[in-house]
């Protein structure tokens, strides 16, 4: 099942799938080292839109809401 980065639940985790966005918006995920292909695993979100905190190679990012939304993983039921 393809889901956007914030419908998941904290400690689920999945296959980066797809990105949607421009040349840019795709640079600035991938210098965060977020690409298809990589095993990413949620592990917090704030209450409201807040930003998503995923675990990515051993490393915790921070993402915005926005940019959460435009990031499609590959989880498993």
């Amino acid at each position: 099942m393809i889901i956007d980065l914030t419908q998941m639940q904290p400690n689920q985790s999945g296959i980066l799938h797809k990105i949607h966005g421009g040349t840019g918006f795709m640079g600035r995920l991938q210098s965060m080292g977020i690409r298809p292909g990589k095993r990413i695993s949620k592990v917090s979100s704030h209450f409201w839109r807040g930003p998503q905190t995923v675990e990515i190679d051993n490393l915790q990012i921070a993402i915005g809401y926005g940019m959460a939304k435009k990031i499609f993983v590959e989880v498993s039921k």
